[in-house]
């Protein structure tokens, strides 16, 4: 379980980069992310970059503060509270999350989040 939420810390240092493409690197091919603040649902490479693009001018990074684990069979899921810090403007933002991973060319990616 300590492994599975390890994976979100390199998600959340992806974040510290300020690269969409390292962020979205962290997604598998057929990665789906829901963002929080927006509605459309980023079903690929590019459009899970474009959301980092504008995201990450807030200078994001996330605690989480509560994590419920789950590991399966060349899959795994983290699911709890988190709360991000906007580096940017100094606001905190806690919120829902769920992150599903799956591994994919020998690395750990996300599927769903």
């Amino acid at each position: 379980e300590d492994e599975v939420r390890a994976l979100f810390s390199l998600w959340n240092n992806a974040l510290a980069t300020e690269d969409p493409k390292q962020v979205a690197s962290r997604y598998a091919k057929a990665g789906v992310l829901l963002p929080t603040v927006s509605d459309t649902p980023r079903t690929d490479f590019s459009s899970i970059e474009d959301y980092f693009v504008n995201f990450l001018k807030l200078k994001p990074q996330g605690e989480i503060l509560d994590s419920h684990v789950t590991v399966g069979k060349n899959w795994c899921s983290d699911v709890g509270i988190y709360e991000f810090t906007m580096g940017a403007t100094g606001k905190k933002v806690k919120g829902r999350y769920s992150f599903v991973y799956v591994y994919e060319d020998d690395e750990w990616k996300i599927n769903h989040h």
